[in-house]
């Protein structure tokens, strides 16, 4: 069995300090994992074209959620809604081994390190956390500027 809590996915779960919640974000979203009960609150500015500019965050999960919302927020600035939901899908396939080829991960850069992690369905919902949330802020009406 693969060690769930690799040196990899434990010194990403520190970068999340680099994302402290935006003072005046245009959008916002809080979403909870029903298989864990973590949650996470996104706050995003977007650009005139509505794509991701900066982005906040507020994550109370496990090591592997804190991992995820740090791999998400790493490329995210430049992503705009159907980026995310396309992002969304392929993660969600992903995670029930529904992949053309078993083994093939998404392709948003960083995800392989959640790798040991697709093992374990308890951490699904952790791990999809921050895209769930973009995909729902980003559905939203942007706030006045």
């Amino acid at each position: 069995m693969t060690k769930l809590y690799t040196p990899e996915i434990l010194a990403l779960a520190v970068e999340l300090a680099d994302h402290p919640r935006l003072g005046a974000p245009d959008v916002s979203a809080e979403v909870r994992s029903r298989t864990c009960g973590g949650t996470l609150t996104l706050d995003l500015a977007l650009d005139d074209a509505g794509r991701v500019d900066a982005l906040g965050m507020q994550v109370s999960a496990c090591a592997i959620g804190q991992s995820a919302a740090a791999i998400f927020a790493r490329e995210a600035r430049g992503r705009g809604p159907e980026e995310m939901l396309a992002a969304l899908g392929e993660i969600e396939t992903w995670l029930a081994g529904e992949a053309k080829n078993r083994g093939d991960t998404p392709r948003w850069p960083g995800i392989a390190i959640l790798t040991p992690a697709s093992g374990y369905p308890a951490r699904h919902g952790a791990i999809l956390l921050p895209w769930k949330a973009a995909v729902e802020a980003l559905c939203k009406e942007a706030a006045p500027r």
